[in-house]
C-alpha cells in the first residue's frame, strides 16, 4: 500500500466518535443480551469494525450509472450472533432505504461518520445465524467522511480503494481486517462498460442495453481489500506456473506510453508469483492479477487477488518493483491479515523486504546491499528514525518508516538468525495462519521458536525503540 498522505489527521480527529452502548439490555432464553460494540476494538480506529457478530459472507448486487456516479443495490450479509443482541451496527456511508433481519424489517438510524445502527424486530440470541439484507443507493464520489473519500470517479466509471478504509462507499460491512468473510459480487453497467472485482470472474451475461458481471472470492477477504472498479478497459489472461488464473485489465483511456509501462510490469505478475512463491510457500488464492484504471491517485493497493495499480507508477518506465511489493502482501496482509492495525509492519514491511528479494532476482542489488543504503542514508538525528515500526500511532501508519525501516529490520533479522532460520520462518509463518489473523508479538514468537533464541531485545531495538540502532548486523 501507499504511504497516506491525505486523511491521517482527519481520522486521528475523528477517533472519539464511538457511538456508546448505553441501550437497554435484554434476556433471552436466560442468557443477557445487549447492543453489540460500535467498534471492533482497534486502538487506532475505535469506530472501526463493530461488535456482537462474525460475518461468513457478502453477497452484493449492484447497479451503477457511469454518466451519474450513482450506486444502488442490495447487500445480503450472512452471520453469526456472538453474543445476545438487541442491536448492531455495521459501517456505511450511503443511502439505506430499507434493512431486514432474518427476513423480517428492522429499525435503523445513522450516527457518527459510518455507524448504520440497526435494531432487529426480534432479540438474537447468541450463536444464531442472521441474514441482514440492506437496500441503499447513493452517488459515492459526493460522500466524504473524516474529511476524505475512497471512491474515485473516472471519465468512465469509478473505483473503490483505499486503506485502511474503502468498504463504507459501496457497500455496508464490518470494516476490520478481524472480520474477514468470502463474497459474491455482482454488477450491473450499461452495455459496453465492464466491471472488475476479485477472485474469478463467474460469467457475464447481457440483457437489453445491460451487462452483469459476478465474481467470486472463496477464500476470506478483509473488507478493505475488496475492490471495484466499472469502466472501458483492455483485459489480459494468463497463468502462473501452477495454473493460477492471472486476470489484468488495463483502462483503454490510459496514455498509450503510461499503458505501454504498465503492461511491461502488471504482465510479469505470474513470473513473480511463481518468484515470490519459492519464498513464502504456495500462493494462497485461486485467481490473481491486477487492474490499471485511468485515476489521478498516486498509490498502490493490495486487493485481494486483483491489485489496484495507480497509472503514476508507469508514468516513465515499466516498474516490476511495486508489482513484487503488492503481491508480497497476498501472503503478508492478505492471506494473513493483521489482529490491529497497530501490526501494519507485517504487512508492509514484508512487502518492503520483497522488492529486495525481487531487486537481487533481477540482477540490481542483494537485500543486504538494499538495507544497508536505507540505514547509512539516515543519519541518526534523522526524524525518520523517530517513527517506530512497530506501532507508528495512527497518523504515522504509512509513514516511510514502517515501509523502509520496517524492511531494513527484516533484512537485520535475517543477519540476526541466519539464512536457515530466515527462510524457514518465511514460509512458516503464512502456512500457520492461513486465511487468518495474526499479530508481531505472534511472529516474535514464532521467529524464536524457529531459530532458537531470545529476540526481545532485537525486536524492541529495531521496531519499538524511536532512534536509530547503534549498529547494522553483517553477513548475508
Amino acid at each position: 500500500m501507499r504511504k497516506r498522505v491525505i486523511a491521517s489527521t482527519s481520522l486521528a480527529l475523528g477517533l472519539c466518535l464511538a457511538v456508546p452502548a448505553t441501550t437497554a439490555s435484554a434476556t433471552v432464553a436466560g442468557t443477557h443480551a445487549g447492543p453489540g460494540a460500535p467498534g471492533i476494538g482497534d486502538p487506532y480506529y475505535p469506530t472501526y469494525g463493530n461488535g456482537g457478530y462474525d460475518v461468513s459472507h457478502y453477497h452484493l448486487g449492484l447497479d451503477y450509472q457511469p454518466s451519474t456516479d450513482r450506486l444502488s443495490g442490495t447487500a445480503v450479509i450472512t452471520a453469526r450472533a456472538t453474543q445476545g443482541l438487541t442491536r448492531f451496527d455495521l459501517d456505511f456511508a450511503l443511502d439505506v432505504s430499507s434493512v431486514r433481519v432474518n427476513g423480517r424489517p428492522a429499525r435503523f438510524a445513522t450516527s457518527g461518520e459510518q455507524e448504520l445502527v440497526i435494531t432487529p424486530a426480534r432479540t438474537l440470541h447468541r450463536g444464531q445465524r442472521m441474514t441482514v439484507a440492506v437496500t441503499y443507493s447513493g452517488v459515492p464520489s459526493t460522500v466524504e467522511k473524516y474529511g476524505f473519500t475512497s471512491w474515485q470517479r473516472t471519465p468512465d466509471g469509478g473505483v473503490a480503494a483505499n486503506e485502511p478504509e474503502s468498504a463504507w462507499w459501496w457497500f455496508p460491512s464490518n470494516d476490520h481486517p478481524l472480520d474477514k468473510a468470502t463474497y459474491d459480487v455482482t454488477v450491473r453497467v450499461p452495455k459496453g462498460e465492464q466491471a472488475i472485482s476479485n477472485g474469478l470472474l463467474l460469467s457475464s451475461r447481457s440483457h437489453g442495453g445491460t451487462t452483469s458481471y459476478h465474481w467470486r472470492q472463496d477464500r476470506p477477504q478483509a473488507t478493505y481489500l475488496a475492490t471495484l472498479a466499472i469502466g472501458h478497459f483492455d483485459i489480459t489472461h494468463s497463468r502462473t506456473r501452477t495454473g493460477v488464473p492471472i486476470i489484468n485489465a488495463y483502462s483503454t483511456a490510459l496514455d498509450p506510453k503510461i499503458k505501454a509501462n504498465a503492461e511491461a510490469s502488471v504482465e510479469r505478475t505470474g513470473e513473480i508469483i511463481d518468484f515470490l512463491s519459492g519464498y513464502f510457500g504456495p500462493y494462497p488464492f485461486d485467481a490473481a492479477g491486477g487492474y490499471v484504471p485511468n485515476v489521478k491517485s498516486g498509490f498502490a493497493l493490495e486487493s485481494q487477488t486483483r491489485v489496484f495499480y495507480s497509472p503514476k507508477f508507469f508514468d516513465d518506465a515499466p516498474d516490476t518493483s511495486v508489482v513484487a511489493h503488492e503481491l508480497a502482501h497476498q501472503w503478508w496482509g492478505d492471506d494473513v491479515s493483521l489482529k490491529r492495525w497497530s501490526d501494519i509492519w507485517l504487512n508492509e514491511g514484508f512487502a518492503g523486504y520483497a522488492e529486495y528479494l525481487w531487486a537481487e532476482h533481477v540482477g540490481k542489488s542483494t537485500p543486504q546491499e538494499s538495507a544497508r543504503k536505507v540505514y547509512d542514508s539516515h543519519p541518526a538525528d534523522d526524524p525518520f528514525w523517530t517513527v517506530k515500526p512497530g506501532d507508528p500511532g495512527p497518523s504515522k501508519q504509512f509513514d516511510d518508516a514502517v515501509y523502509d525501516r520496517g524492511a531494513v529490520a527484516i533484512q537485520a533479522l535475517r543477519d540476526t538468525i541466519g539464512d536457515h532460520a530466515f527462510l524457514r520462518l518465511l514460509k512458516a509463518w503464512p502456512a500457520q495462519h492461513r486465511y487468518g489473523n495474526g499479530t508481531i508479538t505472534e511472529f516474535r514468537h514464532l521467529a524464536e521458536r524457529i531459530s532458537h533464541r531470545n529476540l526481545d531485545d532485537f525486536f524492541q531495538t529495531w521496531l519499538y525503540t524511536p532512534s536509530k540502532p547503534a549498529s547494522f548486523p553483517s553477513g548475508h
